[in-house]
Order: C-alpha cells, then sequence, then structure tokens
C-alpha cells in the first residue's frame, strides 16, 4: 500500500502541475471542452484512488467537483468566476492536503465545508483562491514547506535506450582498453582507465536498476489462480508467497509470468492431493503451497514448493514407453534424474483423461524451453508422496550475459557461461575419444557423450582439438571439440544479422575488449545442426562396475517421548497419525492401540502425556503392524554411508551424524520381533458351536488373542477359501477333512481319533499353525 500510496502522490502533483493554468483559460473560453475533460479527468481520478487508498476528506472533495464539472458537461451550469473560484479552491486544497499526506502531517478540515458549499449555484460569491505563499512563507494551516518530489516517469522506451547508450559505452570501454594493452604501457593512462571503468560499471549498475520491478508485480496474481484452479477440483490450498520485494528486471518479469502460471497449476492440480486423500497420507486436509524469491549473486532464484504427492516416476517412465517415446532398454539405462526429467518430454502427460488444466501433454517442456531461452535453468527436488519444488535459477538482466570466449584455428566465438556445463583437457587420462560408424564419441570419466568438432561442423581449417567443452541443452549433454578457452567476459549481447541468425547456430552478436566482432554461440542450434540424437546416457561397462555407489537409506526424523531425537527408515513407516488416548489401552500386560476396528501392540519408550493424544507412526513389514508413539515428526533425511553400530542398546540398531548432530537409528527388526505383531491378513476361523456357547465364549478368546480371525460356521462359509472349521467331535462338519479341526470333551482319546482335547492350549495352536503350513505348501505348488 505505501508503493500505491507514493505512485498516487507523485501522479497528482503533476497532474496539478499541468492544470496550473487550465482552469484559467477554460474560464476564458467555456466552450473549449478539451480543456473541461482534462480538468474533470482529474478529480474524476483522484476520487476513484481516494476511494482504494481510503482518503475520505480528498474524495469528498473529489466528488463534489466532480459533480460540478459533469453538470457543466451536460450544459446544466454555466462556467463563471464563481464556479471557477470555487473549483480552483478545491483543486488548491486537493493540492495541500497531498503535500500533507506526503510530509504525514495533520491538516485541519474545518474549511472543506465551505469550499463544497462554494460550488452550489445560489452560493455567494468567493474571492479568489489565495496564491501559493513564496518560498519562506507560510499559509496557516498549511504545512511548513512542500515535501521535495524526489521521483520522476519516465517511459519505457527511453529506459531501453538508456540501457542501449550504456552497452555502447561499455563496448568503447573495452576497445580502449584493448588499444592501451597494445600500446605503451603509461601510469597515468591506465589510472584514468582504470577509473572511467569503475565509473562505467557503477552507471551500468545505476542504469540497470532503473529497469527493475519488485517481484511482487508477478507473484500478485497468484492468489487469485490459486483459488481459481482449486475450487473446481475440490481442493483446499494455503498459499504462501515469499521474497515479494526482490527486484528483477521487467522484461524478465514478462517473460516468467507464462511459466510461473503453468507451474503453479501444476501443483495445485497434478501435486497437491483432494482433502479424502491427503487424510489418508496422514497430512492436513490444506494443501500448503510455497512460492518464494531471492537472490543469489546476479541470478535470482524462484522456488515452488507444495506437500503433495510428488511425481510418481515409475508412472511417468510407464507412460513414456507407453507413448513411444523412450523403448523399454532405453527407460533401463537411465538414472533417477533423467527417469524424472522425462517430465519435459514433449506430448507426455501423467494424466490418462482431459481436463481444463491438464492432460494435453503440453506444458512443462514448453516452460523449460522458455526458461532456457532467457539463460535460466529449472532444477526438480522430488520427495514421492511428501511433495516436489520446482527452483528457476534466471539473471536479473538480459542485456548483459557472462560469456566464455573460445578459440577454433583463427577464429573466436563466445559460449554463454550457463550453457557449459565442464570444461576438459584432452591431455588427461580421463577423456577417450572412440569412432562409432560414421560419429565420434567422447567417453569423460565413465560417461558416453556425442561428440561435435566445432571446426568441422563450421567448416574452418583446424588442427587436431585440444579441449572438449561439455555442452548442457534441453535433450542432453553433448561434447564440443575445440582448440583452446581464451577468455571470460561479460558482453553486451545484440541480434546478428537476418541471414546469420537464419543459420540456426548463433544466439546473438558481441563485441568484446579486442574490438573484433563476436557470434555467441547457441548450444540448441549447434546439437541441431549436427544431427544429434539424444539416448539416454550410457555409462561406459566396464568403468561403472567401480563407479556404482550405493545410494542412501530414507529415513524419518522424529523426536522420542524421552526427548531424544531418533531416526527409522522410511519404508517401515506406512503412515503418521495422531492417535486419541481413549484408543489406547494396556491389556494383557503390553499397550495397545485400537485402529480400523482391530489392536496393534503400541510401542513407547516413556508414558505419552499431554493435549488429547499423540503421534504414532504405523510402522508395517508388508504382513504384520505396529505402533511406535513418538513426540513430534521432523523431516526426511537420507542416511549417512557411516553409521557406527551401538551396544547393549535394545531396539536401536547404530548411531548416526545427521547435520552435526548424532541421532540413533531405531532397528525395525527388533520392533517386530519383540512385539509378536498382529498380521493384517490374520487365518480365519470357522467356529461351528453345538449350542452350548462353549466355543464362543472359551475358544474365540484365546484364537483372537493368538492373531485368529473367528466367525460362526454357516452353510455359507464352510468351503471359504484358506479358513479352518473347529466343531467338537459329536458334530462333524460337512467339508473336507484337511480343513478340520475337531474337538473332544474328554480327555483321553479314543483309539484312531485325530482329535484334540478343548483345554489343551498347545496341542490345538500347534495344530492350527500345521494345518496353514501345508496350505501355504498346497498354494505354492499349484502355483
Amino acid at each position: 500500500m505505501d508503493d500505491l500510496l507514493q505512485e498516487f502522490i507523485a501522479e497528482t502533483r503533476e497532474t496539478l502541475e499541468a492544470l496550473s493554468g487550465e482552469i484559467v483559460l477554460w474560464e476564458a473560453q467555456p466552450a473549449d471542452r478539451a480543456r473541461l475533460d482534462a480538468i474533470f479527468r482529474f478529480v474524476h481520478t483522484v476520487k476513484g484512488s481516494c476511494g482504494f487508498l481510503d482518503l475520505p476528506r480528498l474524495g469528498r472533495l473529489a466528488h463534489s467537483a466532480e459533480d460540478v464539472l459533469a453538470a457543466v458537461r451536460d450544459g446544466k451550469r454555466t462556467p463563471d468566476t464563481a464556479l471557477v473560484n470555487a473549483v480552483l479552491a478545491i483543486v488548491d486544497r486537493i493540492g495541500e492536503l497531498t503535500e500533507a499526506i506526503a510530509a504525514g502531517v495533520p491538516l485541519d478540515d474545518t474549511t472543506e465545508d465551505l469550499l463544497i458549499a462554494a460550488l452550489a449555484e445560489d452560493a455567494a460569491p468567493r474571492k479568489p483562491a489565495t496564491p501559493p505563499a513564496p518560498q519562506g512563507q507560510t499559509i496557516a494551516g498549511t504545512p511548513q514547506s512542500r515535501i521535495a518530489n524526489r521521483s520522476v516517469r519516465l517511459g519505457v522506451e527511453l529506459l531501453d535506450r538508456m540501457m542501449a547508450g550504456m552497452s555502447e559505452m561499455v563496448l568503447a570501454r573495452n576497445e580502449l582498453a584493448r588499444r592501451l594493452r597494445d600500446a605503451a604501457p603509461d601510469p597515468r593512462v591506465e589510472g584514468a582507465l582504470e577509473r572511467l571503468s569503475l565509473t562505467v560499471a557503477e552507471m551500468r549498475d545505476t542504469i540497470t536498476r532503473t529497469r527493475m520491478q519488485r517481484i511482487e508485480a508477478l507473484f500478485s496474481a497468484i492468489p487469485r489462480m490459486v483459488r481459481d484452479t482449486a475450487a473446481p477440483l475440490g481442493k483446499q490450498v494455503t498459499l504462501a508467497i515469499e521474497g515479494s520485494d526482490v527486484e528483477l528486471d521487467r522484461e524478465m518479469i514478462e517473460l516468467l509470468r507464462d511459466p510461473l502460471v503453468h507451474i503453479i497449476r501444476n501443483s495445485v492440480d497434478h501435486g497437491i492431493e483432494l482433502p479424502s486423500e491427503r487424510r489418508l497420507a496422514g497430512k492436513k486436509e490444506n494443501g500448503r503451497l510455497v512460492v518464494s524469491a531471492r537472490q543469489s549473486g546476479n541470478r535470482i532464484l524462484i522456488e515452488i514448493a507444495d506437500d503433495g504427492r510428488g511425481i510418481d516416476v515409475a508412472r511417468v517412465v510407464a507412460k513414456a514407453v507407453k507413448s513411444g517415446l523412450y523403448t523399454e532398454n532405453d527407460v533401463a539405462r537411465m538414472d533417477e534424474v533423467q527417469r524424472l526429467e522425462l517430465i519435459y518430454c514433449p506430448g507426455l502427460s501423467s494424466r490418462d483423461t482431459v481436463t481444463a488444466t491438464s492432460g494435453r501433454g503440453v506444458g512443462m517442456d514448453v516452460v523449460r524451453a522458455n526458461i532456457e531461452q532467457i539463460g535460466g535453468r529449472i532444477a526438480l527436488r522430488n520427495t514421492p508422496g511428501r511433495g516436489l519444488i520446482i527452483t528457476l535459477q534466471v539473471p536479473l538482466t538480459l542485456t548483459i550475459i557472462p560469456t566464455i570466449v573460445v578459440a577454433v584455428g583463427a577464429q573466436r566465438f563466445a559460449l554463454p557461461r550457463q550453457s557449459v556445463e565442464e570444461i576438459v583437457s584432452l591431455n588427461g587420462g580421463a577423456v577417450r575419444i572412440d569412432p562409432l560408424g560414421d560419429a565420434r564419441v567422447a567417453t569423460v570419466r565413465g560417461q558416453r557423450l556425442p561428440l561435435v568438432a566445432l571446426g568441422d561442423l563450421l567448416d574452418i581449417p583446424t588442427e587436431d582439438p585440444r579441449v572438449l567443452v561439455i555442452m548442457a541443452t534441453r535433450e542432453g549433454n553433448f561434447a564440443m571439440a575445440i582448440d583452446a578457452v581464451l577468455d571470460t567476459e561479460e558482453l553486451v549481447v545484440k541480434p546478428a544479422a537476418p541471414a546469420v541468425m537464419a543459420s540456426g547456430l548463433y544466439a546473438g552478436q558481441t563485441l568484446p575488449d579486442s574490438g573484433l566482432p563476436l557470434l555467441l554461440l547457441d548450444s540448441g542450434g549447434i546439437a541441431a545442426v549436427a544431427g544429434l540424437r539424444f539416448a539416454p546416457t550410457m555409462n561406459d561397462a566396464a568403468d561403472a562396475v567401480h563407479a556404482v555407489e550405493e545410494a542412501g537409506i530414507t529415513a524419518l526424523l522424529f523426536d522420542d517421548l524421552d526427548g531424544a531425537r531418533r531416526a527409522i527408515a522410511l519404508g517401515v513407516v506406512d503412515r503418521v497419525e495422531t492417535a486419541p488416548f481413549a484408543l489406547i489401552r494396556t491389556t494383557g500386560g503390553r499397550r495397545h492401540l485400537t485402529v480400523e476396528g482391530g489392536v496393534i501392540p503400541l510401542i513407547a519408550v516413556a508414558e505419552p502425556t499431554g493435549g488429547e493424544g499423540v503421534a504414532v507412526l504405523r510402522l508395517t513389514d508388508g504382513f504384520a503392524e505396529i505402533g511406535y508413539a513418538i513426540a513430534e515428526p521432523h523431516e526426511i533425511v537420507t542416511l549417512p554411508a557411516a553409521i557406527a553400530p551401538a551396544r547393549d542398546r535394545p531396539g536401536i540398531v547404530g548411531v548416526a551424524v545427521i547435520d552435526g548432530e548424532q541421532i540413533e537409528l531405531i532397528d525395525p527388526h527388533a520392533l517386530f520381533a519383540g512385539e509378536a505383531p498382529v498380521s493384517t491378513e490374520r487365518p480365519l476361523c470357522l467356529l461351528r458351536c453345538d449350542g452350548s456357547g462353549w466355543m464362543d465364549t472359551f475358544l474365540r478368546p484365546v484364537l483372537e488373542a493368538s492373531g485368529y480371525r473367528c466367525a460362526l460356521w454357516s452353510d455359507g462359509n464352510p468351503n471359504q477359501p484358506g479358513a479352518i472349521t473347529l466343531t467338537m467331535d459329536d458334530c462333524p462338519a460337512d467339508v473336507p477333512l484337511d480343513a478340520v479341526l475337531t474337538l473332544r470333551r474328554q480327555v483321553a482319546a479314543t483309539p484312531g481319533s485325530t482329535s484334540i482335547y478343548r483345554y489343551d492350549r498347545t496341542a490345538l495352536i500347534a495344530a492350527l499353525e500345521s494345518r496353514l503350513t501345508r496350505a501355504g505348501g498346497s498354494k505354492r505348488n499349484a502355483a
């Protein structure tokens, strides 16, 4: 709001100065409609701005003057001397109030009712408005002095001309420096050149800042965009915007607008889940979207982070294969980063259906192209199930870019520094060049890259190249052979001649210190003209075996109930949720948690206290489940390779150093081994009761405590797969014998009987386990 108020003050001052004589001239020529319209537009603009900025006194004065001027425009009143005097008084008062607002001082309002009353047709004649007081004098009720206007409005074209002139000055400085290097050294001239260089650099920075705008101009539309995207999808999104005061070149802001719109819509549509899905995942119903900006050197970093589902890389890979963009062999050779970057493939969408916001396969490839076209880069940090962070790295300005000057034969060229990944010498043992059909392949530390000899591509006579430049493009990297690297410079880039640009090899031209024009090479254009087709990066098979490193295990970091910070492998954690204390009971000598109609063991290193519940890690090994009570989950981390083993610490497998802090690692094997967890797929026992209620009263609790499910036998379920029917010896079940377990009432068995005494718990459980083992073997043999 402060910026808007300052802009209002500046506009009002400028218009008042322009209208200083218009009202008097309008009185002399009442038929001059142009002057009347100019005065009317002024008071109308002031009235509208006052309503937005909450300036009621100014708005009341402007509204009164607007009504009178509207009557004059409609021919209902004649602009006589009394009316002109009254309008002049209103305009003067608007000026006084504007200066009072700028100075931050109060101004008496006792005369404003009289000013408004003087606009009436039957008002008494009013003296002409008091002329401005000479400098050094004051008028009663007005500020002591006007605050000097420290701002000026400039057209965009003038700013562009200033920047172009500054660019020419930089080139002239470079030319002067080159000539002085070739001449005899003169300390006085060199000192003057150094001062000139410092002044030019300072002027360049100053003029560059005149083109700067706060990135708030780019971020201001995001809240409405998020709301309009989330509402039709039934999603709830909490938006946070950080770094709105960061400044960026106004042209860069316009070029970033479309890519940012697409990324924001993708985050809401693809990333953030529906409230029901978020509840099942142990998340808050409201998704969180954070858009932030910060400056790093001469570049701006814009991050768009959401806490949604992240990118399902396996699904993207499957879609790429199904769409015919890559083969199974291609994706098998890709690493995780390359698989993630498949989302940049044109025509690829992770959605199966087309909606108003997604599913057409048009988007991320265009976003990447637009960002790279302005010398920027885009990076992804994906955490499946937890969210995605997209980082845009763009230069502050497009006019002056850092470059690397290289030589090929007798020619010199400039390379954009952001396109250069690495520069390596062919004299070292880390580089090997091999023929591959009609082409050549460079192997750099086990990574095989297509090779382009720049001299051969441009038909420039050259000796054997001695340097490789690893160039980055949207599709992949390639090696470019050159003769030498000469220098690094920040150069002013301008478009080259149309015939030169039509070749597709160049991004523009520039003039460095040498005074000889340089062409700026375009890495993507070179790859296209050379006919490169990028496949997934191939690793040299002989070296890859030694280069493979085991990725660290991903773990959840949390505060335990005893105050210690610990971690557990993320693959064991099914979900994190808050369990009400009402669902926690100590039964059978151990603590249990009621979940989804069943119970699971609950481990706690200390007694949970405070609040209405406790955070619980639901741990699973794919078959059984237990709970682990904690104080608070923190973040997902990657464990280092070096883990110190723990001694005499049951349940702790070791200690790792994470961010300089020693963290105990929970041993999930010990947890599951010691807690006798309840299987999520427990065997089913069918109880064929004899009417006495003994099985339901005596037998059911024993079986359920041992991990079995129990149900009453009926005519509809005796043949249920995997079920075991328990019956008394005097009430045989009409089911196969291998699915029946017979119980007898007598302690002693009759000769040849396979029944079990109904109170022999050990034999009963052993017989059930034996039946399950045989059933499992039968299933495996059938498979």
